[in-house]
């Protein structure tokens, strides 16, 4: 499940929470979208730590040799004439 289906998770269980008044018998649809909201919320924690863990930046493993130190001869920047 992704970040979306988590967020989407979390918005019906807080419509099923707070927005609605229905009575089902037999089902307490407060309760239902509370655990929706919790589960969204676990998801998320366990998606941003995934995440989290993938995005480690690895140095090169070569030194990066920079080949375009330039000497001045006072021709080649514009200023000589």
């Amino acid at each position: 499940m992704g970040l979306g289906g988590c967020i989407i998770l979390i918005a019906v269980g807080a419509i099923l929470t707070f927005a609605t008044d229905w009575d089902m018998q037999g089902v307490n649809l407060d309760l239902v979208g509370v655990i929706f909201m919790i589960v969204g919320l676990i998801g998320v924690a366990t998606f941003s730590s995934i995440a989290r863990r993938r995005r480690v930046v690895v140095p090169p493993a070569t030194p990066v040799v920079d080949d375009t130190a330039r000497t001045r001869d006072g021709y080649s920047d514009g200023y000589g004439v």
